[in-house]
């Protein structure tokens, strides 16, 4: 450690290295915290769109078929990586509001997952299924995972590793491509027709969610050898359930202090757990069949939207009470909510009445209304520095 006296008695050769001026920035630095992508489902089309000013930038078109769409960001926020129903994969330039590159990589996609250090960009397909992996600067294949199965849940773990699950075989898979050769680790018997997959914010436990029976799966990563440990495993068993007409997003599953809350699928609940011994700790009764639940940043909220047909309405839920506290009616198909990274507003896609409708989330008041066609998925670019997505 350098003392107090050594640096006032020091030379002034040595006060000046040591107080040189930084580089000079571009005049013009692009900035991109503000940015976001809005999934134009039927058009196959993106708008660009600035979260702060609440305006529509740009329409981005010849993406395919993103019925399905989902998509990740370059840690610089540069670049968005659109994973479309259609096995495509199109690397987005947001500064340039345009299309870097685009691959058809195989014949039905299921959503991707972009590794820790940025450089590899992996897909989960359905057909011919199984994950590749490719160079994100470049989009060139550099590793291949066949599975013989619909592949589902795909996510990054630390460490240049992602992690997914089997829908025919019920199983899941990790994948470390940190050496020179990837490694695979297989985790048996996770359960019936696992449908998506989650992993928690603490990047410590992906969860699986099952429909060929009741349960969810737990799967602590941070183990040296992960098992697949099940709970809720009695859940629904004594009571009819409700035709399924979505299935619920995993992505959307959100954790909110010492617990997590998910959707009974099958039934118009939500299922509270607690985090530490994956006990369920409460319900809560709802106006349909959940699809997304989403945790309002900095707030103890949780926002849910539901399938058909209940998709007009979204739900406001307080975690300490688990209690629905509000209730929205943003119009026809509520597809998708986000939230402005520190949560002061959200961001719900209105598919039938082609519009996205911001709210304020302290007075739960529209602020502005922005005309899109058929908009699905909302992607903001502050999703480049989370884990899991």
């Amino acid at each position: 450690m350098i003392s107090r006296r050594a640096i006032l008695t020091a030379t002034p050769a040595l006060l000046v290295a040591t107080s040189a001026k930084p580089a000079a920035l571009p005049q013009e630095q692009p900035v991109t915290g503000s940015l976001g992508l809005v999934v134009e489902r039927a058009t196959g089309s993106l708008l660009l769109v600035d979260r702060v000013g609440r305006e529509i930038l740009t329409r981005i078109e010849g993406l395919g078929d993103l019925s399905h769409a989902s998509m990740t960001f370059s840690p610089d926020e540069r670049f968005a990586y659109v994973f479309g129903r259609d096995g495509g994969l199109t690397k987005v330039d947001l500064i340039s509001a345009s299309i870097a590159k685009r691959i058809v990589q195989a014949g039905n996609s299921i959503g991707g997952a972009i590794s820790d250090d940025g450089k590899l960009v992996a897909v989960s397909n359905y057909e011919p299924g199984g994950i590749r992996v490719f160079d994100a600067g470049t989009l060139e294949q550099v590793a291949d995972f066949p599975a013989g199965s619909k592949t589902i849940g795909l996510a990054d773990l630390p460490g240049r590793r992602f992690i997914w699950c089997l829908w025919e075989k019920g199983e899941a898979w990790m994948a470390d491509l940190s050496g020179k050769q990837p490694v695979t680790t297989k985790i048996a018997d996770v359960g019936a027709n696992p449908f998506d997959g989650v992993l928690t914010d603490d990047g410590n436990v992906y969860l699986v969610g099952l429909f060929g029976e009741k349960g969810v799966t737990a799967i602590d990563v941070w183990q040296k050898t992960p098992k697949a440990v099940r709970f809720l495993k009695d859940y629904g068993k004594t009571s009819d359930d409700l035709p399924v007409y979505k299935m619920p997003h995993l992505q959307g599953w959100a954790f909110t202090g010492n617990q997590f809350v998910l959707p009974a699928v099958g039934a118009h609940e939500l299922l509270w757990v607690d985090r530490t011994s994956l006990a369920e700790v409460g319900r809560t009764k709802t106006h349909g069949q959940a699809v997304f639940i989403i945790a309002q940043p900095a707030s103890p909220y949780v926002w849910v939207n539901y399938a058909l047909p209940d998709n007009d309405t979204v739900e406001i839920v307080d975690s300490r009470t688990r209690e629905v506290v509000a209730s929205l009616k943003p119009g026809p198909a509520v597809l998708h909510m986000e939230f402005a990274p520190r949560g002061a507003e959200v961001w719900v896609s209105v598919r039938d009445a082609d519009k996205v409708v911001i709210y304020d989330t302290r007075t739960l008041e529209p602020v502005k209304e922005l005309a899109a066609k058929s908009p699905s998925g909302i992607f903001f670019t502050a999703r480049a520095h989370r884990i899991g997505l």
